[in-house]
């Protein structure tokens, strides 16, 4: 397993175990509010929105699909970067290393 595997496939063990996490052992509405009426929570989740845009820019960009497209969207605001790095780490294992497939997927061929 490659560097870049490892990483990627770490995020996603680490943001699956800590949204199981957060969803057993928390009250994701109650504390959600209590989160959001603090500047740095506020913050926090326009970061979180804003690199979930990025990287959907990246899947549109990437992808021929829009249904495709639009489902990993709608995952990816829905679920974070546990989709975030689900669909890199798809990325990585079907590009086969090559860096421009990887980064392009299909249209690196045409």
């Amino acid at each position: 397993m490659t560097g870049r595997a490892l990483l990627i496939g770490g995020c996603f063990a680490t943001m699956t175990a800590a949204v199981t996490y957060g969803l057993v052992a928390g009250d994701f509405w109650r504390e959600g509010r209590v989160i959001m009426r603090l500047p740095w929570g506020v913050i926090s989740v326009i970061d979180v929105y804003a690199g979930g845009a990025l990287f959907s820019g990246w899947i549109a960009a990437r992808e021929r699909s829009v249904l495709r497209t639009a489902g990993w969207v709608v995952a990816i605001f829905v679920l974070g970067n546990v989709a975030t790095s689900l669909y890199a780490l798809i990325a990585l294992r079907t590009s086969d290393g090559d860096a421009r497939l990887f980064w392009l997927g299909p249209h690196a061929r045409a």
